[in-house]
């Protein structure tokens, strides 16, 4: 039985690790322009592997695909409609600029492509950590219906992916798209640290908890805030050169800037009670290290021009801290709790 957890668990690792990676990958798509790469879903232009070349396409695709995308598009208002978001329905139906269909890119195809099927090997290993789960359902049952609600969030994330496609990176379904990864993140972790540790995780009222918990929101905010600054360097891209665009960015940018330091003072106020306590050294190293490598990284972009290359690193590098908090909630909530007052 020890056996088939320790294997269970590297599974779950393997799979978190290739999360992170599909992350790392997404950002890339994303600074590259390269999310209607594919204008269709799961197929790309129809195929399972995409053209090369325009001379490939039918003369006509671009129409083609925007009627496709006016059909998914009227649906998805429908449901949005139904669960009382009337007003977010009626905008996706309004904006004509969703069926704008891009000129072919074989570059920007191809990237989106491979981020499709980085999507499809992980979509296998989630299948595989609830075959494996199923098989230790009957000591280990948590794992099994944790494995099963991930496989579920994966799943409502492809099918959310499809809509983010059909209209056309509307930036509020980018932003929701993010977070659906990180409650993926969250669900992995969780399974991988039950797996490994047997002494049960007993959430308690502490300062080191609210601490935590206050940690994890700002981490929060400041992601949303880089949705933010995100969506609107698409908006100007178009219209400022890419030394220019720092200096066209408005106040969320500056709020985004200035939180950073408030993210840095927190988790240094955290740790500092952690080591008191001496709970979770190495990860509260690790956390102070990925939030200053964040740092930089959000640094070297605002006075290099947000080069291409450093946006997905430091979303990735976003997304780490958020893993290691979550983990530091969890190793926290396994220790001696008369420690955390």
């Amino acid at each position: 039985m020890k056996a088939a957890i320790r294997k269970f668990n590297k599974l779950c690792l393997t799979t978190l690790i290739a999360v992170y990676f599909l992350i790392l990958v997404g950002g890339v798509v994303r600074s590259t322009g390269s999310g209607m790469g594919c204008p269709d879903w799961p197929k790309c232009f129809g195929r399972w592997i995409p053209p090369t070349s325009a001379a490939d396409l039918p003369v006509d695709y671009k129409d083609s695909y925007a009627s496709n995308r006016e059909k998914k598009n009227r649906k998805f208002a429908v449901l949005l409609s139904t669960i009382g978001l009337t007003e977010t329905a009626q905008k996706l139906l309004a904006d004509e600029s969703i069926l704008v269909e891009a000129d072919f890119n074989a570059s920007k195809t191809w990237i989106e492509y491979l981020n499709r099927l980085v999507g499809v090997v992980i979509g296998f290993l989630i299948i595989l950590v609830v075959w494996q789960s199923f098989k230790l359902r009957s000591q280990e049952p948590q794992l099994f219906w944790l494995s099963v609600i991930t496989l579920i969030g994966v799943l409502f994330q492809g099918w959310f992916g499809s809509i983010v496609v059909s209209t056309n990176l509307t930036q509020w379904t980018i932003t929701i798209h993010m977070f659906l990864a990180l409650v993926i993140v969250f669900l992995l972790i969780l399974i991988y640290f039950k797996s490994k540790f047997e002494s049960p995780v007993r959430l308690s009222i502490s300062v080191t908890n609210a601490l935590l918990v206050c940690c994890i929101v700002v981490v929060l905010v400041q992601v949303f805030f880089g949705t933010q600054v995100r969506e609107e360097i698409d908006r100007i891209a178009s219209s400022f050169n890419r030394a220019d665009w720092i200096s066209n960015l408005g106040v969320d940018f500056i709020v985004h800037r200035s939180f950073s330091w408030g993210v840095l003072l927190l988790n240094l106020l955290l740790v500092y009670r952690l080591r008191k306590t001496k709970i979770a050294n190495t990860l509260s190293t690790a956390l102070i290290t990925v939030i200053l490598a964040s740092i930089l990284s959000g640094v070297i972009m605002a006075y290099f021009s947000i080069p291409a290359f450093v946006q997905p690193v430091h979303l990735l590098l976003a997304t780490v801290i958020f893993g290691i908090q979550i983990l530091l909630v969890l190793k926290v909530n396994t220790s001696d709790s008369s420690l955390l007052y």
